[in-house]
């Protein structure tokens, strides 16, 4: 059975998941404690790296190049949970792993995104948070509980771009086999992005209207939802980075349907957060470092799950970096949304190299007077 945030991650109710087998009672009234003693209507299943010879060695080896399948399976069926751990000398393996996912045969991964990117971990660096979609636990324990539909088949691989082997890859993904599942349940895309830096102007947009030069978290064609994304930021100058509106564009249009106040009003903060890490079910900034001096860190996440961002046709989701787009910062990027297929060819991953945050001394007009609280 789904959860009423997970069912509503599909694009449909919970009652419509009853007719379609996720649910065995038509009575969906109950508080959710009590949703627990309801009985399900699926079959239990897991792909993990457990040892098939009855011993403890339960991992698998990454060789540079080599390609491991950590799910293979044929639908209809909801991936509900992955867990990895990693044990790697390469300091920088979060960034150097792809995690692809292809749903129904696809040959276009429907997911992209370096491992550590994937779990929130945007910088490359291991922190511990809790958030209702991702989660870092003790020790580099990663987890993500997106439900993630397949009609047909569903296959997960990950990558090494790293020169150095992964001497231990661990993996435990739980899925759910049904009957069916309804026509309105969306596929899983997950799309990684960067600008390091961003091309700061010397002169700031003061009335940046249109979006002109802002930062691109996703962009797609079909119908579906954002439900949310991550971020990393590398301070390339001093100050707030801040102030930076979000904006969404949706079937074609021009102009932005929502914009917003701020950049740590869209992560739902509020007056520089402080220069303070946090992390909530639905928004966070788990990780800070030296908050406001060049080579300063950041991480984000906001999740929609109140009320994911709907397209009909096409989605254009961005934020300025900076009042007007007049900071030059690193900025790294996942977005995590459902769509109907096929979907649009993703750009290019940036090789490995520019994947790796450094950090530089860069451009871009000082800061608007104002913008710091």
């Amino acid at each position: 059975m789904l959860g009423a945030a997970s069912a509503g991650l599909l694009g449909f109710g919970s009652k419509t998941a009853s007719a379609t087998s996720l649910e065995s009672s038509g009575d969906l009234d109950y508080p959710q404690e009590m949703k627990l003693a309801l009985l399900r209507n699926y079959r239990t299943a897991k792909a993990s790296s457990y040892d098939r010879t009855g011993g403890n060695r339960d991992s698998r080896q990454l060789q540079p190049g080599e390609t491991l399948t950590l799910l293979k399976a044929e639908g209809p069926g909801i991936v509900t949970h992955i867990w990895f751990t990693i044990a790697s000398k390469d300091p920088e393996h979060l960034k150097r792993l792809i995690l692809r996912m292809y749903w129904d045969g696809e040959t276009e991964p429907s997911v992209e995104v370096p491992v550590g990117d994937f779990f929130g971990l945007n910088l490359g660096e291991y922190f511990l948070y809790q958030s209702a979609l991702l989660t870092v636990a003790p020790m580099k324990a990663l987890n993500a509980y997106f439900p993630m539909p397949f009609r047909k088949s569903a296959l997960i691989t990950v990558t090494s771009e790293s020169e150095e082997p992964v001497h231990a890859y661990y993996w435990n993904i739980d899925y759910q086999l049904l009957s069916s599942l309804p026509e309105s349940a969306a596929y899983f895309h997950a799309q990684y992005r960067q600008a390091a830096p961003c091309p700061g102007l010397q002169t700031p947009e003061e009335k940046n209207l249109l979006g002109t030069n802002n930062y691109v978290f996703m962009e797609a064609t079909g119908r579906g939802h954002l439900v949310g994304v991550t971020q990393g930021i590398v301070l390339n100058q001093k100050g707030w980075w801040g102030e930076g509106d979000d904006m969404l564009f949706v079937d074609g249009s021009k102009k932005p349907v929502t914009t917003g106040t701020g950049s740590e009003d869209y992560y739902n903060g509020a007056w520089g957060f402080g220069s303070q890490a946090f992390h909530y079910p639905y928004n966070g900034v788990p990780y800070v470092v030296n908050a406001r001096i060049v080579g300063g860190r950041w991480c984000l996440y906001r999740w929609h799950l109140e009320a994911p961002l709907v397209f009909e046709k096409s989605i254009r989701f961005t934020i300025e970096h900076g009042t007007g787009n007049n900071r030059s910062d690193d900025f790294y990027s996942v977005a995590y949304w459902y769509q109907t297929e096929p979907h649009a060819k993703f750009p290019p991953l940036p090789p490995v190299s520019q994947r790796i945050p450094k950090g530089l001394l860069a451009g871009g007009a000082s800061p608007v007077k104002g913008a710091e609280q």
